[in-house]
């Protein structure tokens, strides 16, 4: 019982930070769709591009944190 106490505790710290990426990343995904259709070659659509990349890695880099915390709560034990 006590694992899922911390298991929960650990996913809920970090749930707002990773919903705040993934509202920044949908409402980016759909800036580019706009922009692709608009200007595809632009220098800033590339832009954009990488920044969706380092939002989904952000959101990858928080996720593995949970589990590191997580798994050191574990093994604490």
């Amino acid at each position: 019982m006590r694992a899922r106490r911390a298991w929960s505790s650990v996913a809920t710290d970090h749930d707002a930070e990773i919903e705040q990426l993934h509202v920044e990343l949908a409402t980016l995904k759909q800036r580019i769709a706009e922009f692709e259709k608009a200007h595809p070659e632009s220098p800033e659509f590339e832009f954009l591009k990488a920044k969706a990349l380092l939002l989904a890695r952000q959101v990858d880099a928080v996720r593995c944190s949970i589990a590191t915390e997580q798994l050191a709560g574990l093994l604490a034990r």
